[in-house]
């Protein structure tokens, strides 16, 4: 199964079915952000600290794997210059249909997230990636190109799943029984029965990987980055957040 083609297929079903990370921000939300009243997240609930931002005043922001009419658009009307990467073409629809809704000026490109090849290197000030690695068999070569195409002092923003979320078995975890069975790094396209991948393709769910801390947070300093902060954050739909926080947040910069 090529897990590119699988998940843009499912990211798409998403969006046609309403999913939360696909409804695109309303007039209001676009409204505020052009008087500099804003904020976005990274993961499912906490707001990121503006104090994580330069000047957003034309500011150049890519946001990774970042469809969904969300992020971007609110970028865009606090002044950015705004580029949206999705391997979901109809993420990206979401985008241009606020950015049409509001006359805003944004850049969207479908590809994979370790691919960004079709930007030059030294093209953004800020790469801002929500939770979505997840959805990525391998990370060094998100963070190789994430340094790649920042600026000397850029920023790295991402958002991602607690290794945790990964270790218990998978259909019995979306009732709420937290049963450990898997190891990481894991993946839902190899590490699981055939029953139970039948079961997320029957209903057109995204196949996940779970990636370890030493990969995403070691593989974000080994690509060149320095960490200078990070939070944790909780989904209150996740069994494992009556108990600990379930995602992570981090900002590098390139050094």
């Amino acid at each position: 199964m090529d897990v590119r083609q699988y998940n843009q297929q499912a990211w798409d079903q998403l969006v046609e079915r309403q999913n939360e990370w696909t409804r695109p921000v309303d007039a209001d939300k676009v409204a505020r952000a052009r008087k500099g009243d804003w904020e976005v997240v990274l993961t499912p609930k906490i707001p990121v600290p503006r104090s994580w931002f330069p000047d957003l005043k034309g500011c150049r922001i890519l946001g990774l794997a970042s469809g969904g009419g969300q992020q971007g658009p609110i970028f865009a009307a606090a002044g950015a210059d705004v580029t949206i990467l999705d391997n979901s073409p109809k993420q990206l629809e979401q985008d241009r249909l606020v950015a049409d809704r509001e006359g805003l000026d944004l850049q969207t490109v479908e590809g994979d997230m370790a691919d960004l090849s079709a930007f030059a290197d030294g093209s953004f000030d800020v790469v801002f990636n929500p939770c979505s690695n997840c959805y990525a068999e391998s990370l060094p070569p998100i963070w190789r190109e994430c340094a790649r195409v920042l600026c000397s002092g850029g920023i790295l923003m991402v958002g991602f799943s607690s290794p945790t979320l990964f270790i218990f078995d998978a259909l019995k975890y979306e009732r709420g029984e937290l049963e450990v069975r898997n190891a990481l790094p894991y993946s839902e396209f190899t590490d699981i029965t055939e029953e139970e991948r039948q079961s997320f393709i029957d209903r057109g769910e995204p196949l996940m990987f779970g990636h370890t801390l030493q990969d995403q947070i070691g593989g974000q300093l080994a690509a060149g980055f320095h960490l200078t902060d990070m939070f944790e954050d909780r989904d209150e739909k996740c069994a494992l957040s009556r108990y600990m926080a379930t995602y992570i947040a981090t900002r590098t910069v390139k050094v």
